[in-house]
């Protein structure tokens, strides 16, 4: 019978795209890897991946076996879950990918508590702004701050991601208080690199009227915490999610401005694989995430 853990490993090996990867996201040595994976060709007697110093790729035999084997898992899985009742304890390794700010300031707290309640759930949550391959790098699900384009993806809206300009009060006490986007170019301001365009700031008026306020700048951060540290240190007027600044504007280290003006806003989705079985681990992931953001 067919060692499960070379199974798993094989289907690692063949979406991570190499050995070294593969080795990386199961916490493993590469000659770990090889190992499980020779084993799993003696097993059946066929060549399941063609490996240079430089390349590797699925034999003819192997893109049908990952085929199989990926069925073979999520079936196995999917039993797992039908073992029990339905409130039986969630188990299982989940990889989360999420972005910097929002990972920092909400997920991290929020997969905090969600390994508290179910501790027979192992968790991995990485930051990044890159949107990450969920297949290929091995991530279950990923929480993105975007306007998703099509794809073989599924997608869950979880919640606003709502922007805010704000300035210390240091900084408008010694250069006055816009009361109109278009002020904002006689002002200092913080520019995120992150944004596209850069140097345009949008806002709407209470008659839905949209404003793209042009921004002159003479510092630009493509990241949020630095930001939000140079805003409060009176480097100017910053257009920053309001999660990265709501602690700092409740605590009076910075001000809001043009509070009258609709800013920029985002969906927030949670993001997984398209598969016809989701694993309870996810789902119930899902769930507790997009609570968290709604309270």
């Amino acid at each position: 019978m067919t060692d499960l853990t070379n199974l798993k490993t094989f289907v690692a090996v063949a979406t991570a795209g190499s050995f070294a990867k593969a080795a990386a996201r199961l916490n493993l040595s590469p000659a770990m890897v090889g190992r499980r994976v020779q084993a799993l060709e003696t097993d059946y007697g066929v060549k399941l991946i063609e490996r240079t110093t430089r390349t590797q790729r699925l034999t003819e035999i192997g893109l049908r076996f990952l085929e199989r084997a990926s069925r073979v898992i999520d079936e196995l899985e999917q039993l797992n879950d039908l073992a029990g009742p339905a409130n039986h304890e969630i188990s299982g390794h989940l990889r989360i990918s999420g972005p910097t700010t929002l990972g920092v300031k909400r997920l991290a707290s929020s997969i905090a508590r969600f390994a508290n309640q179910h501790p027979a759930v192992s968790l991995e949550l990485n930051l990044t702004d890159r949107n990450v391959d969920l297949i290929a790098e091995g991530y279950d699900l990923a929480i993105r701050v975007a306007h998703l384009r099509p794809s073989s993806l599924i997608a869950r809206r979880i919640g606003t991601y709502r922007f805010v300009c704000c300035a210390s009060p240091g900084y408008l006490g010694k250069n006055g208080v816009p009361t109109h986007p278009e002020q904002l170019q006689q002002h200092r301001c913080i520019l995120s690199l992150n944004l596209v365009p850069r140097d345009q700031w949008h806002f709407e008026d209470q008659d839905g009227r949209v404003l793209a306020a042009k921004i002159d700048s003479n510092i630009g951060i493509d990241n949020g915490e630095a930001m939000r540290v140079a805003a409060v240190e009176d480097a100017g007027i910053v257009y920053a999610p309001l999660v990265l600044v709501e602690e700092d504007i409740a605590a009076g280290r910075l001000t809001e401005v043009l509070a009258d003006w609709e800013k920029y806003s985002l969906p927030i989705h949670a993001v997984h694989p398209s598969r016809q079985f989701v694993p309870r681990r996810v789902k119930a992931a899902i769930g507790w995430i997009a609570g968290d953001l709604r309270r």
